[in-house]
């Protein structure tokens, strides 16, 4: 069985190389974005994060703040037992729909595993992606 850390990190993993096998076209500032949400997060809350980044993503899941949001949701609305928002209904911003309706509780939960996930997301991204130019 695995622990917690380990399914953080294989799902983490995954999203990187998917990202790596798409390319730095696809990509672009992904590393940079990554390395400074988790301090968004902390001075902001995981909901102002979120928002940021389907704001600059602009409606484009491609984008590379789009890509991140969308690799944040699938860890905190997926399948795993440890994600907050596993329930969540499949719906369109599954992740800001599951933010915005749900107790504190769980907010502070899904903040909390945003942060722990975000690290292996983060060391990941620097190790096997390029570092796009700077905005």
């Amino acid at each position: 069985m695995q622990t917690l850390a380990q399914r953080r990190a294989q799902h983490a993993l995954k999203q990187v190389l998917k990202h790596r096998q798409a390319g730095p076209r696809e990509y672009g500032n992904y590393v940079s974005y990554v390395q400074a949400l988790p301090a968004t997060i902390v001075m902001n809350g995981l909901g102002q994060a979120c928002a940021m980044l389907l704001a600059k993503a602009a409606g484009d899941p491609k984008q590379p703040h789009g890509l991140l949001y969308a690799d944040l949701e699938d860890w905190l609305c997926g399948p795993d037992e440890a994600a907050p928002f596993r329930n969540a209904p499949k719906t369109d911003y599954r992740l800001m729909n599951a933010i915005t309706s749900g107790d504190q509780r769980a907010y502070v939960r899904a903040q909390a595993e945003a942060i722990a996930y975000l690290g292996w997301l983060k060391k990941f991204a620097c190790a096997f992606l390029e570092r796009g130019a700077e905005e």
